[in-house]
């Protein structure tokens, strides 16, 4: 560990379960980066990441975004184009791009909203989309009719989470520059949208431990009081 993380991570009590405001000042006070770091938070979860039932895929829209600007693509029809681009999306693709992402799978967006009818002729790209998770999916409300509506969200600050192969989750928050109340606002808004997201058959605590980090910065354990 660098001199610079052991002096950090000594303001840090790493058996001490935070407040939340204590927390989120701490994780400010501790980021001594020259950038501009997210603060994220990092859930472990009691859910079996084996079981399809129990897998957490859900989206959430923060008050104060992440601090970042999704690049956003809408596959849409010829008469979608001129709604797509009003409503912001930095790409619009039609069946000959979806061609062109098969043939030479490159892709320049971060996230991806379709209309049903698009969906079938999605598929030819879905082995390329799927596992960087970007392919549009009803659950994450980036399929429906209304693009304005979804392209204005996900610009807006809108994101989806979901569990990795260790059940735990990961998620921005926000940057090191917004305030302890937009960072703490953010954070509510998140955990109030993951515990909705509660797996029917899960046994046990679903949320079993809560950390807060800034980029390269020590983990802080919280709650949410």
């Amino acid at each position: 560990m660098s001199k610079r993380m052991t002096e950090l991570s000594a303001k840090v009590d790493k058996n001490k379960v935070y407040p939340l405001d204590e927390a989120i000042a701490l994780a400010k006070e501790t980021s001594k980066v020259k950038f501009d770091a997210s603060v994220e938070v990092h859930i472990q979860t009691g859910i079996n990441p084996k079981k399809s039932e129990q897998q957490v895929r859900t989206s959430v829209i923060l008050p104060h975004g992440t601090g970042k600007t999704k690049t956003v693509a809408a596959f849409v029809s010829a008469d979608k184009e001129k709604e797509a681009k009003e409503a912001g999306a930095d790409f619009i693709y039609g069946e000959e791009e979806i061609k062109k992402i098969k043939d030479t799978g490159k892709i320049e967006f971060e996230v991806a909203v379709t209309t049903p009818d698009m969906m079938p002729k999605l598929a030819i790209v879905a082995k390329i989309l799927g596992p960087r998770g970007l392919m549009p999916n009803p659950k994450t409300d980036t399929v429906g009719t209304d693009i304005k509506k979804m392209i204005t969200e996900l610009k807006g600050g809108k994101v989806t989470f979901k569990n990795d192969d260790t059940s735990n989750i990961h998620q921005a928050i926000g940057k090191v520059s917004f305030t302890e109340a937009q960072l703490k606002e953010n954070f509510l808004a998140f955990m109030e949208v993951l515990k909705r997201a509660k797996p029917i058959g899960i046994k046990g605590t679903f949320i079993k431990n809560i950390v807060i980090s800034t980029s390269m910065g020590p983990g802080i354990k919280t709650s949410e009081i």
